[in-house]
């Protein structure tokens, strides 16, 4: 994986001539390794992109951002380095809040993307899920533990541990500063969850419906929030149908 100026993007191969570019957004506490599955789906259809926010793997050094305003604003700007070609978001759980937040940006700017694929979240006129509130580390690990997201190994690793719940709750005290939005974005918005996430209901999902004038998609995988470990193919799937579908999944 090569490192991006400004340190925000990583690829997952060294050039490509896809015509289209996907920018997967993490969830709280993630680091941009966790799409590179969604990067081999999609290796012979889109360059896939992600954003490593500060304070985790390769930026560990640096410190974590409080404000989500201003996770938005710098995430905006790493994305519209890439905007030399048509860009897809896809976002995972607090990433889909963020790339709903950088779609509108990019909107109002007169480059739109092409999609938002929505994973695992709520929508954003809706309030966020009680765990991301502030917790001990006993309440934290329990609720990981729910959601099914983290090995078991790292959660017993003290080092390892330490550094998945730093991350994790300095996500979710920054999500503190997200507002509800009612904005309603002109591009497609596609929707995906797991039948049994325990944060995010199938009808949480469809609710993201109103939040576009475009074409709206439901997926619903079998699994828990963090479904997509067992069905990244299928996900891929998703995305590839529907660039498919809008005639943009061709080489440069």
């Amino acid at each position: 994986m090569v490192k991006e100026q400004g340190e925000w993007i990583r690829r997952f191969e060294t050039a490509s001539d896809r015509a289209v570019r996907v920018v997967c957004l993490p969830h709280a506490g993630g680091s941009a390794t966790y799409f590179r599955p969604l990067a081999a789906a999609l290796a012979s259809t889109a360059e896939v992109l992600a954003v490593q926010y500060p304070g985790r793997m390769d930026r560990i050094s640096e410190p974590y951002v409080a404000d989500f305003a201003e996770l938005t604003e710098r995430t905006l700007a790493a994305v519209r380095r890439e905007a030399d070609r048509p860009l897809v978001l896809f976002g995972h759980s607090m990433g889909a809040l963020l790339g709903f937040q950088v779609a509108k940006h990019l909107e109002a700017e007169g480059t739109p993307p092409l999609a938002l694929f929505a994973s695992g979240a709520r929508p954003p006129h809706q309030s966020l899920p009680r765990h991301t509130r502030p917790q001990s580390d006993e309440e934290l690990i329990a609720d990981l533990a729910v959601l099914d997201g983290t090995d078991e190994r790292v959660l017993n690793h003290p080092e390892l541990r330490a550094l998945v719940l730093s991350a994790l709750r300095a996500d979710y005290r920054m999500l503190q500063s997200h507002r509800r939005d009612d904005s309603v974005l002109t591009c497609p918005i596609v929707s995906l969850t797991g039948s049994g996430d325990p944060v995010v209901s199938i009808h949480d999902a469809g609710e993201w419906a109103p939040r576009t004038t475009g074409r709206f998609g439901l997926h619903v995988f079998v699994g828990k929030h963090f479904y997509l470990d067992d069905h990244w193919a299928g996900v891929g799937e998703v995305v590839a149908d529907h660039l498919a579908a809008d005639g943009t999944s061709r080489t440069a």
